[in-house]
């Protein structure tokens, strides 16, 4: 990604000599103020030599403010992400390219960046002179633990003269963004699946399907591909027949994240919240590189923008645009005000959602009846319990009691969800076996695909 720009030349900001000399360094300051105070002091003494030495001392640093101010170089900036959207805890490099757009030489130029602080400190770069039409070009690193979008720039400029009297600050207009997104962890090849309605083999007949041609008929219409005619039926009805195609109905998954601001205690990077949400990342890459068709929902209710009716299509072209789509979503998600599940449970209603990932938080019984009754709107339930108490403890504390968490535990495995509590400290990965040796008793998890 590349921003660029013009910035003004020294005289074109400002409102005339008085914007140049505000500045005016301590060094051009002190000589302005020391030349004045000899020129007070010679004309009290008598003494001319020393007015000749202060009339110097002043002179100097206005003279390099008014030259500065009517240098007429002109300089374009660039400024490029590499990668733009990069995941929590990875450096992500930031390019920058000054080029001297005019005919003259530029003096010593000082380059600043503006970033967040929490990227890292903000980068500063002497550049020597740039001769007309050179270039030069300076790179920086920037690292955040937190996900977010986050803003780089504008760029700003100070000139400079040789002496050090006086600085000019110029500032471009554009800037670019910065997308640190969840941690994505991969996860084991285990025997889930996520098979529609409709579909007694699952995903493996889903694929099977792919590209072949249904047996019935049509007439031909304009603009349809001549490859496409169907010879052998166009003799029997005597008129032009084209083979139809089917798109064959994919396997499909929906992740839930419970978002509800009093589910979770604790903040940071190493906070349940945050290990919800690096975990939906992981499921909704997992699924995509399955092809599965994959929908992210929240307990408010709301999906991705531009997200179809069935979710994003996996194993396609378009997966890739998917995945980064939900990466950005996930990237700026925060803590909702609801209270409930109700709306997600609305969402569900419908049925034929395939597999069913949830990501939840504490639940109270209410919720927990809620959450329970959402398997019966899936062909298969996997949900991930956080109790955000165990987060926030010290490993110092006792613990303490287990009893309400296995109890919701317990709730949704009778209801037919294949349930696993979320330690600290626990990869998910772990649990996305520890979630596989549950489906040979929980009936809603099969074992119809062995490499989703």
């Amino acid at each position: 990604m590349t921003h660029g720009g013009t910035a003004p030349t020294a005289g074109e900001e400002g409102g005339g000599l008085r914007t140049a000399l505000t500045g005016l360094t301590t060094r051009g300051r002190s000589f302005l103020a020391a030349g004045v105070a000899a020129a007070i002091c010679a004309y009290v003494l008598g003494q001319s030599d020393l007015l000749r030495v202060g009339l110097l001392l002043a002179v100097l640093p206005l003279v390099c403010a008014t030259v500065l101010y009517r240098t007429r170089y002109r300089v374009a900036g660039s400024r490029r992400l590499s990668p733009s959207r990069v995941p929590a805890g990875s450096e992500a490099r930031v390019h920058l390219r000054m080029d001297n757009v005019s005919r003259l030489p530029t003096g010593l130029l000082m380059l600043q960046d503006r970033v967040p602080y929490v990227l890292g400190p903000r980068p500063r770069f002497v550049l020597d002179r740039v001769e007309a039409g050179g270039r030069r070009e300076v790179s920086y690193r920037v690292r955040s633990d937190l996900r977010g979008r986050y803003p780089l720039g504008p760029l700003q400029l100070r000139l400079t003269d040789p002496f050090g009297m006086c600085e000019l600050t110029r500032s471009f207009s554009t800037y670019d963004t910065l997308t640190v997104i969840p941690r994505v962890e991969p996860l084991p090849p285990v025997l889930l699946t996520g098979e529609a309605r409709g579909y007694g083999d699952g995903r493996q007949r889903s694929l099977a399907l792919a590209g072949e041609d249904d047996v019935i008929p049509r007439g031909y219409r304009h603009g349809d591909d001549l490859r496409r005619v169907h010879w052998r039926s166009t003799a029997r009805y005597g008129e032009l027949m084209v083979r139809r195609e089917e798109q064959p109905q994919r396997a499909r998954c929906t992740v839930l994240l419970d978002t509800r601001g009093i589910a979770y205690r604790g903040a940071g990077p190493d906070s349940a919240f945050e290990w919800a949400v690096a975990g939906t990342a992981s499921t909704l890459v997992h699924m995509l590189e399955r092809g599965f068709s994959v929908r992210l929902l929240t307990d408010t209710g709301s999906s991705v923008p531009g997200e179809g009716a069935e979710g994003f299509a996996g194993a396609s072209k378009e997966s890739a645009d998917a995945a980064g789509l939900m990466m950005d979503t996930l990237a700026v998600i925060d803590h909702s005000d609801g209270t409930g599940l109700s709306r997600a449970y609305d969402v569900l209603r419908g049925g034929n959602e395939g597999l069913l990932v949830a990501f939840f938080g504490d639940l109270d019984e209410e919720q927990a009846s809620m959450a329970a009754k959402m398997s019966r709107r899936s062909g298969g339930a996997l949900a991930f319990l956080l109790d955000s108490g165990a987060w926030v403890r010290e490993p110092t504390d006792v613990p303490g009691p287990l009893d309400r968490s296995e109890e919701r535990l317990r709730m949704l495995r009778e209801a037919g969800w294949a349930a696993v509590r979320v330690p600290r400290g626990v990869s998910l990965a772990e649990l996305w076996r520890e979630a596989d040796q549950q489906r040979t008793g929980v009936g809603c998890v099969s074992g119809a695909e062995g490499g989703s």
